[in-house]
């Protein structure tokens, strides 16, 4: 397989007279136990032409009427077209700056990704990967929304690990040279974006040689201290997971009977996606710690000590955490307890693999424990001094530990870290065609 896994694709937008502050909502997977969010961004919309009426909130999933919403978008995706609502634009790609309430903005470039480099299974060695498990039951429902569709919008966010920000940054610095295609508030707090194109040439080869180089093996080991026995990382999911399986499962299903020439340029075979540099100064990787509700404290240290002296480790509870950085420890928190887990000699590549892999076994042994996953250490504190409650308070993510803990140990565990809040999310602005 090559290492070219990007597309310079035909990007379709507004045309210049539509309202952008009520064509562009957020990412339908957001504000899903909030209808009131997405009726007031109905209210807010109107009939004018918008994103809203081109996807399903996922609020709706399960709703009676969902045959008809689907049905509904599929028929107004045809009329933008029909009508010039939308328009192609030449082959490019396009920058997008967006400030979401920040001390500075996420700056990201919009292009297709190759599905066929994509693969979400379990223990893939694809060169785009997941950064968490996928939940293959998640996919059929949106596959309705996409079988009958004929474009797609993006909320999917490729990250990349470019410490030395050659690829992204640079063309920041040469905005003025690029037709700015769009400059917009955004509704609901979204903050505001602006869009610069940039025509397939000089300036997209760059790119694409850029991303390219990202999949040279010494570079990469040197980066990451792996061998040959770890699979080439250059392209993680840190947005929209579910919605690049899904248009995964529509490739797979329209590729059935075309030749190796028709599937090589068919639309539905790239995926428009904004890939981001992880090392942008607005992303923050933030972790997410971890309570267990309905337990007795020392009975649950003891049986993740057991746990992990079990897979070859050394596991105690102390008053601090050890000097030596090669250990994973993790505050820990109860209504009678207070100290540091620690696990030495650990077999899992970051901090966050090791203790949910624990409380992983923990909980498939009490299944009547329940566990959450929560934002911000004064929130875990509060809820860990509840009697019957325990709390572990994981450290900070470095930026790199993302991409090393997928080579290592393949895709993270779940609720591993947070990318930005909800509002914070992408918008969708940019479309592409998925049929011919």
């Amino acid at each position: 397989m090559t290492n070219r896994c990007t597309y310079i694709p035909q990007i379709m937008l507004p045309r210049p007279a539509i309202d952008l502050s009520r064509w562009a909502v957020v990412a339908c997977d957001q504000y899903t136990s909030q209808p009131e969010y997405w009726a007031e961004t109905d209210r807010l919309v109107g009939d004018a032409p918008s994103t809203l009426r081109l996807t399903l909130p996922e609020v709706y999933l399960e709703d009676a009427d969902v045959s008809a919403r689907t049905a509904q978008i599929h028929q107004t995706m045809r009329r933008y077209l029909a009508d010039g609502t939308l328009r192609t634009l030449p082959a490019g790609i396009v920058l997008t700056e967006r400030w979401s309430g920040g001390a500075c903005p996420r700056r990201g470039m919009v292009l297709a990704m190759d599905l066929e480099a994509y693969d979400y299974a379990p223990g893939s060695a694809s060169l785009i990967r997941p950064t968490e498990k996928t939940v293959v039951e998640r996919i059929p429902p949106r596959l309705q929304v996409r079988q009958g569709a004929s474009i797609e919008l993006p909320h999917i966010m490729i990250l990349i690990d470019d410490p030395d920000r050659r690829i992204i940054e640079p063309l920041f610095a040469q905005t003025d040279r690029f037709e700015q295609v769009y400059d917009t508030d955004l509704i609901q707090n979204g903050g505001h974006i602006t869009g610069w194109f940039v025509p397939q040439g000089a300036e997209t080869d760059a790119i694409e040689a850029g991303l390219e180089a990202l999949c040279d093996r010494d570079v990469f080991d040197r980066k990451y201290g792996c061998t040959e026995a770890q699979a080439l990382l250059p392209y993680a999911v840190g947005d929209g997971n579910h919605s690049m399986a899904t248009a995964k499962a529509y490739w797979e299903q329209a590729k059935q009977g075309l030749s190796p020439a028709e599937q090589a340029d068919h639309p539905a075979r790239y995926a428009l996606v904004e890939v981001v540099n992880i090392h942008d100064e607005s992303i923050l990787i933030e972790p997410i710690h971890r309570i267990l509700f309905g337990v007795e404290p020392d009975a649950v240290l003891r049986e993740l000590t057991a746990f992990y002296a079990a897979q070859g480790c050394t596991a105690y509870v102390a008053e601090r955490a050890p000097a030596d950085p090669a250990a994973h420890s993790y505050p820990l928190l109860s209504q009678t307890r207070r100290g540091v887990f620690v696990v030495e000699q650990p077999k899992w590549a970051i901090p966050v693999a090791t203790i949910q892999t624990g409380l992983d076994a923990y909980l498939a042994a009490h299944p009547a424990v329940k566990i959450d996953y929560i934002h911000g250490e004064d929130v875990t504190a509060a809820l860990a001094a509840k009697p019957g409650n325990l709390g572990f308070v994981l450290p900070d993510i470095a930026k790199n530990d993302l991409f090393r803990g997928v080579v290592f140990d393949g895709v993270l565990p779940r609720k591993t870290f947070s990318m930005g809040e909800a509002h914070e999310k992408r918008y969708y602005m940019e479309a592409k065609a998925i049929v011919k």
